[in-house]
C-alpha cells in the first residue's frame, strides 16, 4: 500500500493542471460513485489528480489515486483493493481507466455494498455504457462528461485571466455587453484561429509536435476505445479507419451508407454500428433533422470539433466548415443540436434557430440568429462566433 501512496504524492505533486476545469464545479461530490467519463486526451487523469490536490494535500493516506495499467490488478482485485485501502484508513479511492477490469462493474458494485463509508471516483472512456450496459450500477453511479477544453478555458490558459462561462439564454440575450467586458480584457480573435486548430485536446501544453500526437491519440481510440470495450476483432481495425477518413472527407452531406458499406466492403448495418462507435469515442458528432434521432437516417456527420478536421485533413478545412464544427462542439452535450432548414443551418433545443457566417449576411430573416465568424462584438441579432466558446 505505502508503494501506491507514494506514487499518488509524486503524480499530485507534479500533475500539471494550469486551468480549473469548469466541471470540477458540476459535480456533486457528496455522492459515492462517482464516473468521469471522456475521449482520450482530454485530461481524465489530470482531472482526478487536481481534485485530490486541491481536496486531500494535508490528508495523504484519506485519498489515493490509482490506474488500472498497473500490473498489480493482474492478481487483484478491485474489491480486494478497496477494503485493504479503507482498512487503511482511506476514504477516498480514485481509480483511473476502470474499464480496464473486464469485471469492473461488478466490482464496484460490491464496493458499493461492502464500504459505506469509502468513495469511488472512475475515469472511463467515452464508449463506455455506465447505465445501459451495467444494471448493476443503475440508480447509484453518477456520471459526468468531461470535455476538451472551450476557448474560454483555452483563453484563461493561454491570458492567466479567469474569465466565467456564459449559458446559451445569457449569450442571446446579452451578448453585446458580455462580449465589450471580455474584449476589454482581451482580443478573443488574436487566439480563436490557434484553438481551433490545437486547443481543445491539454496536450497542445506538451514539448511535442501536436498534429502527429493526435493522430496518434485518434488511432488509440479506435484502436483501445473501440476495439477493446466493444470487443471487435483486429483484422477489422481498417475498415474502421476508413470509414473516418471517407466521413471526414465527405462531412458536409448526408452520409450513404449503402455507398460506405460498398467502399469499406462490409455490411450496411456493420457501418451503422461503426458510425455509433465512432460517436461515441467522440470522433464525429451525428445530427439529425429536427424531430428525429437514432436510429432514423443521419442528416449530417461532422467531426467532433475543429482540431480533429485538421489532423486529418490539413490542407483541405474551409474556413465555413471549421465555422460550423466549432459551432456544433461548443453546443454539443448540453444542447441537441440538429440539422436545420434551408433559411437556417442548425436548430438548438429545438427552438432556437442559427446560422454560422462569416460574412453579414445580405438580408437579416426574423426569427434566425447569426453566429458571426471574424467580429469581436455583434449587434442584435449578429453574435461573435467565439463567444459560443464561453458556454462552459
Amino acid at each position: 500500500m505505502e508503494s501506491f501512496f507514494r506514487t499518488h504524492s509524486y503524480l499530485v505533486e507534479h500533475v500539471h493542471a494550469p486551468v480549473r476545469r469548469a466541471l470540477m464545479d458540476e459535480i456533486n461530490w457528496d455522492d459515492r460513485l462517482i464516473g468521469i467519463k471522456g475521449s482520450r486526451g482530454v485530461g481524465k487523469t489530470a482531472f482526478l489528480l487536481s481534485y485530490a490536490r486541491e481536496n486531500f494535500r494535508d490528508e495523504e493516506h484519506k485519498c489515493l489515486y490509482i490506474n488500472m495499467n498497473n500490473f498489480y490488478f493482474q492478481g487483484h482485485s478491485i474489491s480486494e483493493f478497496a477494503k485493504e485501502f479503507y482498512d487503511y484508513g482511506g476514504r477516498v479511492l480514485l481509480i483511473d481507466q476502470i474499464f480496464k477490469d473486464p469485471n469492473w462493474s461488478q466490482e464496484l458494485r460490491r464496493c458499493y455494498d461492502t464500504l459505506p463509508g469509502l468513495k469511488i471516483v472512475f475515469t472511463g472512456s467515452s464508449v463506455m455504457r455506465l447505465k445501459e450496459e451495467n444494471p448493476e450500477l443503475g440508480g447509484i453511479a453518477k456520471s459526468y462528461n468531461l470535455r476538451g477544453f472551450s476557448f474560454r478555458e483555452y483563453l484563461n490558459l493561454k491570458t492567466g485571466l479567469n474569465l466565467k462561462p456564459h449559458s446559451l439564454d445569457e449569450i442571446i440575450r446579452n451578448h453585446g455587453q458580455i462580449a465589450a467586458e471580455i474584449c476589454h480584457k482581451v482580443n478573443p480573435l488574436d487566439h480563436f484561429q490557434a484553438y481551433t486548430h490545437h486547443g481543445y485536446y491539454p496536450f497542445f501544453l506538451e514539448r511535442r509536435n501536436f498534429s502527429e500526437n493526435l493522430v496518434k491519440t485518434m488511432n488509440m481510440m479506435i484502436e483501445v476505445d473501440i476495439l477493446l470495450i466493444k470487443q471487435i476483432e483486429l483484422k477489422y481495425l481498417s475498415k474502421i479507419k476508413q470509414l473516418l477518413y471517407l466521413l471526414a472527407v465527405d462531412r458536409t452531406q448526408a452520409p450513404n451508407v449503402s455507398q460506405l458499406a460498398a467502399d469499406i466492403q462490409t455490411s450496411r448495418a456493420t457501418v451503422t454500428n461503426y458510425i455509433k462507435y465512432l460517436a461515441d469515442a467522440r470522433l464525429i458528432n451525428v445530427l439529425y433533422r429536427l424531430g428525429e434521432s437514432s436510429p432514423k437516417k443521419a442528416a449530417r456527420i461532422m467531426m467532433h470539433n475543429p482540431n480533429l478536421m485538421h489532423a486529418i485533413l490539413p490542407q483541405q478545412v474551409s474556413e465555413q466548415e471549421e465555422s460550423e464544427t466549432f459551432f456544433q462542439n461548443a453546443l454539443w452535450g448540453r444542447h441537441i443540436v440538429n440539422v436545420g432548414k434551408r433559411s437556417y443551418d442548425f436548430a438548438v433545443g429545438g427552438r432556437l434557430h442559427f446560422r454560422v457566417l462569416s460574412e453579414a449576411p445580405k438580408r437579416q430573416l426574423a426569427g434566425i440568429h447569426y453566429a458571426m465568424n471574424g467580429i469581436r462584438r455583434g449587434d442584435e441579432h449578429q453574435i461573435p462566433l467565439w463567444l459560443f466558446g464561453f458556454l462552459y
